[in-house]
Order: C-alpha cells, then sequence, then structure tokens
C-alpha cells in the first residue's frame, strides 16, 4: 500500500467566518507537518509507523477545510465564484513544482531503472501530468498480471489527482448550489443548502467505500469516490465554522477545544501506529483518521489557542508544513531510485533517504513554487498563469515520451528460437543451458516479455479473485471428444501453451480452468489482506464438481504455487501450518477426481526466483550471465507441497521439469535464444512452448492411449 500526501493548500489560510481577512492558522499547518511526517516514515519502512499511510487521508480533510472556506470567503465578500481565478490559484502553487518532479523522474528512470519498465513508467508519467493516474493505478490492481509489478515511481501522484479532481468539480457543484438556493425563496440559509448538498455527495461516497474496501480493497484505496467523504468531512467543517466560532465564545470552550484537539491527535497516532498494510482501508478504517483531523481543526475553530494547537504551531512544524507538497512529491522517486541501486531498502536506508528528499524539496520550494506561486505578474492576468500551467502539464508530457522513445532496439527473431528444445532429453548439466553472457538475438523482444503471457489471459479465461464461476477455454484439437483438463492457479495456466501443441499433435482438446492466486485444493486460504478468499473456495466446489461430474474430461493435469496461507479456525495459520494444511488440501481435490476414474498428472511447481530476471535481461542484453540465479535457492522457493500430497495419495504421477528449466547449477535468463522469465515465477508463453518437447515423453502415455 502506498500512501500519498495531497497539497491541501500552501499557507493554511482559512475563512475567518465574518468576511475578514482569513487569519494563518499555525496549527493547520504543523497538522501538516504531522500528515507528512507520517507518510514518509511509513515510506522509509520504520516498523512502529506501519499505518502511517493515513497521512492522506489527514490531508483529504485539510484540503476539503481550507478549500472550501477560501471559496465560502469570497462568496461573503463578493457574492460569487470566480472560475477562473480559482483554477489559477491552483495552477500556480501545484502545476510547476509537479512538473519539474515528473521532469527529474523521467530522468531518473532513464539512469537507474532498467528499459523494461521505462514504458509503463512513462505512461504513468503522462497520467500523472494529467491527473488520473489514480483510476489508472485502481485498474492495475485489479489486474492479476499487473497485481506483482515493482511500485512506480511516480505512484504517489494518485492523491494529488484525487484533489484535482476534487478542485475541479468542487467549486461547480458550490455555484450549482448557490444558483439552486437564490432560485428558491424562503429555504433554508445558505450554509445550510450547501450541507445538503454535500451530504448528497459525502453519504453515497462513505457507502461505496464501505461496500468496495470488502468487494476489492486495491481499487477502493485509489479511486476518487471512495475518498469524496473525506474530502467532504472537512468542507461540512469550514461550512459550519460560523457556529463553532460562536459555541466558542461560551464558558469552558477553551477546555472543551483543547481536549478535542488532544482527542484527534490522539486518533490519528492511535491509526498510524495500528494499522499496517493488511488493514481494509479506506473503509471503516478510514473514519480514525478522518475525524481525528475534523476534531484538531475544528478545536482550532473553537479557541484560537489550544494547548494541542500551540504544539502544532511551533517554529519546527510549521516549517515543515510549509515545505510538505515540495518535500512529498520528491520523497517516493528517491526511494525508488535508491531502491534501484542497493535493492530492497532496509529502514535505516529509507530514512537516510527521506531525510536527503529534505534538500531538493527546499530547493523546489524557494526557487519554484514560492516565486511562482507569489508572482503578482500570475495573478492579476489569471490566463498568463493557465499558460503557465499548460507548459508545465506539456513539460511533463515530453518528459514521458522522451522516457518512452529512449526504449532501446533488440535483436529479436523468431527464427532460430528452439528454447527448450535445444536441450538434450536429459537436460541435466547441458551445455546448452548453462548461462552466457550474450545470444544472437531474444525472443521474446525483453520489453515484449511482460505482455508473453499464456492464451489463456487475453481470451478471458483466466478467472479473477473477484468471481466463482468457471470460465474456460478450448485449446489442441477442438474436434477430439478426449480432454484434458488444465486446472490451478496461474502456476498451472502457465502450462497451457505446452499442452496445445501436444492436444493439437495428439488429437486432445484441451479445457482450462485457472483462477488468479488460486490453486486446485480444499484448503480455504486468504487474501493478502489476510481474509478468507470465499471466491477461491467456491470455485474450487465448482471446479470438483465439473471434475467429477458426467461431462468429466478424461485426464485432468494440475499445478500451482505454493505461497498460500490457510484460513482455519478463525484464523490464519502460519506458514509451517499453512504449508502441511495446503499438502492436505491438495491431497483431497486430487483424490476425488481419481475416485471419479479420472486420471491424474501432476505438474511440479516451477523454480521460484528471486528477483526479476526479465528486467535484468532488459538492462544487460551482453551480460546476461548477470541475470542467473542460484538453482537451489529457486527449487527450495517452489516449495515441496507438491510432493508431499503426492507421496501421501501414491500412484500419482509428478512431472518434474524443473531440469528443462535450469538445467545447470545457475537457472539461465535465456536458453535457445528465448527469454525463460516473464517475472520471477512465471514462464514466458514462448519458453513453455517450446517445453511441449520435454513435457511429451512424460505425458505419451497418456496421449497414445
Amino acid at each position: 500500500m502506498t500512501a500519498a500526501v495531497p497539497s491541501a493548500v500552501r499557507g493554511s489560510r482559512v475563512d475567518a467566518g465574518d468576511g475578514d481577512r482569513p487569519r494563518f492558522r499555525p496549527d493547520v499547518e504543523g497538522l501538516r507537518a504531522v500528515a507528512v511526517l507520517l507518510v514518509l516514515a511509513y515510506h522509509a519502512g520504520l516498523p512502529l509507523v506501519s499505518g502511517g499511510f493515513v497521512g492522506v487521508d489527514v490531508f483529504f480533510v485539510i484540503s476539503g477545510f481550507l478549500i472550501t472556506g477560501l471559496i465560502l470567503r469570497e462568496i461573503d465578500t463578493t457574492g460569487r465564484v470566480r472560475l477562473g481565478r480559482f483554477y489559477a490559484r491552483r495552477i500556480r502553487r501545484l502545476l510547476p513544482a509537479t512538473a519539474v518532479v515528473l521532469a527529474a523522474t523521467a530522468a531518473l528512470t532513464l539512469l537507474l531503472l532498467p528499459p523494461l519498465r521505462w514504458p509503463a513508467i512513462a505512461g504513468d508519467i503522462a497520467a500523472s501530468a494529467t491527473y488520473v493516474l489514480n483510476w489508472h493505478l485502481a485498474s492495475e490492481s485489479v489486474d492479476y498480471l499487473a497485481a506483482e509489478d515493482a511500485p512506480s515511481p511516480v505512484q504517489h501522484f494518485w492523491s494529488l489527482a484525487v484533489e484535482e479532481q476534487f478542485y475541479v468539480l468542487w467549486p461547480v457543484l458550490i455555484i450549482a448550489l448557490v444558483w439552486w438556493h437564490r432560485r428558491r425563496r424562503g429555504t433554508p440559509s445558505l450554509r445550510r443548502t450547501l450541507l445538503l448538498g454535500l451530504a448528497v455527495v459525502a453519504v453515497p461516497s462513505f457507502v461505496w467505500s464501505l461496500h468496495l474496501t470488502g468487494a476489492s480493497a486495491g481499487a477502493a484505496y485509489f479511486v476518487s469516490t471512495t475518498r469524496a467523504w473525506e474530502l467532504a468531512a472537512g468542507a461540512a467543517l469550514a461550512i459550519g465554522a460560523r457556529r463553532l466560532e460562536r459555541l466558542g465564545s461560551r464558558a469552558g470552550a477553551g477546555w472543551a477545544a483543547g481536549g478535542l484537539g488532544w482527542a484527534g491527535l490522539a486518533a490519528i497516532g492511535w491509526s498510524a501506529l495500528t494499522y499496517d498494510a493488511a488493514t481494509a482501508f479506506p473503509g471503516v478504517a478510514a473514519l480514525a483518521p478522518v475525524l481525528g483531523t475534523t476534531a484538531v481543526v475544528a478545536a482550532g475553530v473553537l479557541a484560537a489557542r489550544t494547548s494541542a494547537g500551540r504544539v502544532l504551531g511551533t517554529a519546527p512544524m510549521r516549517w515543515v508544513g510549509g515545505l510538505s507538497y515540495s518535500l512529498y512529491l520528491w520523497h517516493w522517486p528517491l526511494l525508488m531510485a535508491a531502491s534501484a541501486v542497493w535493492g530492497s531498502l532496509s529502514p535505516a536506508q529509507g530514512t537516510l533517504v527521506v531525510a536527503a528528499a529534505f534538500l531538493p524539496a527546499w530547493l523546489t520550494f524557494r526557487l519554484v513554487e514560492a516565486p511562482i506561486h507569489h508572482a503578482r505578474v500570475l495573478a492579476v492576468r489569471p490566463s498568463r498563469a493557465v499558460a503557465v500551467g499548460v507548459l508545465a502539464t506539456a513539460t511533463a508530457l515530453v518528459a514521458a515520451l522522451i522516457t518512452v522513445r529512449a526504449v532501446p532496439d533488440y535483436a529479436s527473431a523468431d527464427e532460430g528460437a528452439p528454447g527448450a528444445a535445444v536441450l538434450s532429453a536429459n537436460p541435466a548439466g547441458d551445455p546448452d543451458g548453462v548461462p552466457v553472457d550474450e545470444v544472437p538475438a531474444l525472443t521474446p523482444s525483453p520489453i515484449e516479455v511482460p505482455e508473453d503471457n499464456p492464451d489463456i489471459y487475453p481470451d478471458g479465461c483466466q478467472q479473477n479473485a473477484q468471481d466463482a464461476d468457471l470460465a474456460s477455454c478450448a485449446y489442441g484439437d477442438l474436434d477430439s471428444d478426449r480432454v484434458i483438463a488444465l486446472a490451478g492457479d496461474s502456476h498451472a495456466a502457465q502450462w497451457q501453451p505446452a499442452l496445445d501443441v501436444l492436444g493439437d499433435r495428439y488429437g486432445w482438446r484441451i479445457e482450462t480452468y485457472t483462477k488468479s492466486s488460486c490453486g486446485f485444493f480444499s484448503a480455504e486460504i486468504t487474501t493478502a489482506a489476510g481474509v478468507p478468499y470465499t471466491s477461491c473456495r467456491d470455485w474450487n466446489q465448482a471446479l470438483l464438481e465439473r471434475l467429477t461430474g458426467p461431462d468429466r474430461p478424461d485426464l485432468v493435469v494440475t499445478s500451482g504455487s505454493n505461497s498460500y496461507r490457510v484460513f482455519e479456525d478463525g484464523r490464519e495459520l502460519g506458514d509451517d501450518a499453512s504449508a502441511d494444511r495446503l499438502a492436505d488440501g491438495l491431497r483431497e481435490s486430487w483424490e476425488a477426481v481419481r475416485a471419479a476414474g479420472v486420471e491424474l498428472v501432476v505438474l511440479e511447481n516451477t523454480p521460484w526466483l528471486g528477483q526479476d530476471p526479465a528486467e535484468c535481461v532488459s538492462a544487460h542484453p551482453d551480460r546476461l550471465t548477470e541475470c542467473a540465479q542460484p538453482r537451489a535457492d529457486a527449487v527450495e522457493k517452489a516449495g515441496d507441497e507438491q510432493l508431499v500430497a503426492a507421496r501421501e495419495l501414491g500412484g500419482v504421477d509428478v512431472v518434474d521439469l524443473t531440469r528443462a528449466i535450469c538445467p545447470s547449477d545457475q537457472c539461465p535468463a535465456v536458453i535457445g535464444n528465448v527469454v525463460v522469465w516473464r517475472d520471477d515465477h512465471h514462464l514466458t508463453a514462448t519458453y513453455s512452448r517450446t517445453l511441449a518437447s520435454h513435457l511429451e515423453p512424460e505425458l505419451a502415455p497418456y496421449l497414445s492411449g
């Protein structure tokens, strides 16, 4: 889970509620510092702040409060909202610094990251520049093939996208509500009308957040529709500020405000210390930081000075709060750049990087952000600010274009790429399987490797994580009445290209039954969030009925990953207990298939590498030996649950083609001019297809019968 800090409003000046000049809120500026420091600590990997991502929610509330206060003040003093000036102010505050950081990120990408990632990062930079990145990330969060991609160096721009969408729509909604209010004489006060309109947005947003967080937490985290209520909470506080100020004049209001401020900070701190990446978020969990922030800001409205406000308003906190926008923009790209150089960062290294981010953040603030924001020539002529915004956006888009155009051309040819077919029938130690530095051509091209998937994926036959229906496609000899069912998760799906070749050769129809992150077993497992994966359980029940029912196949070929946690007796089991129970679940499902008179063959789990060799190949096409990884480690990581289940059941044919994938002590990234891996634990479809020559002898007794 990657948190992000929106920009809120620089300077923390808020509506005074009486039409006077807005007063500076040092406590709000300090609260911005709390939020950004929480996020930086979380991204640095400090274990004590496992829920530091709630800083984004703090900033959403602040943004809603400050922006709404500014709009209301303009309505009170002029009777209208000048959209041109409003958008020009937002442009001056946000876009120039954004363009600088996006251009710098493009440069860091070309210098430090592997070319395989350049096209995707270029797309992310373009999406960030146009403030739609959150929707792009939401779509990728439910895309199984993208789920394990490395984090983008601009992933943190998702929250800026949410906030920019708020800036565009919220003033328009206020104008519509003001117009409606003025046309209906005798209606309640304008602020009551605004609150009613706000509720029409906030209530459905909160309900949707509850639903989507349970159904698809990854998408819920990024989309604007689940976050609108958080901004609305701050907006509601700004609308009700006058009433709060009147309450503040009563006796004892100061004490109440002090308690409210500390309670709000405690709620924020509690969520930051107790939440973690497994917390279903936003949903109900977002209430603590949102209500906590609302309480802190409300306390400052009730009483100009509270004990919590004095702590937040100290000079160091105000300084960090003032720098928070630029600081946030810089810290994440620098963390990603450091990871590219040092590998996975320790908390100490992460802390060093975020501390170093203060320097470019300060320079950007002093040289770009503040001068353009306060430039009088831009303030008096909004059209000039718009021109600055267009130039800033164009700069970022050009940086994205340069990044994608810089992708190198690789020598690639389908001809002369035998892949596994170059290996002997007994490939252990085969010289053709020993890692080498260079090959004449690479197939597929390293840039195309992530898309070299089995046909199951583009054909829509790999069931997603949400649905339990059996999604099936047929391959091989489509007219044959002899059927092989390929069943399991993505580690089973990767064998579809090889089986397609054999099915066509021997006259068998290949029917696929695969599901994302869900193997063929009776055990109940958990999702990444640690909750029961109910659709996997339901899918397995439907699959077992299909494989043992009246239309059952002649042969079941299955394989699967070992990276599952089992849910039992109301809790998630540990690694060892999960492995034991997973082996039991495999055996139980296999036993049911065999009891129905269906033959069964198990393909041993493929080796699981320590890092993605495809990225290495794109970066080092002339030093491929740097991309090889130890075979022993990869085999150990793949686990032995399938072997344990087969041994306990007895009489099960287990086919192990590990030596055709890792023939020597080092698993090579390229064999027979074919790139072997599309990530750290899946084969490319091209290499899988060439493995048909090694799979054929193992399946020949079944295929010929």
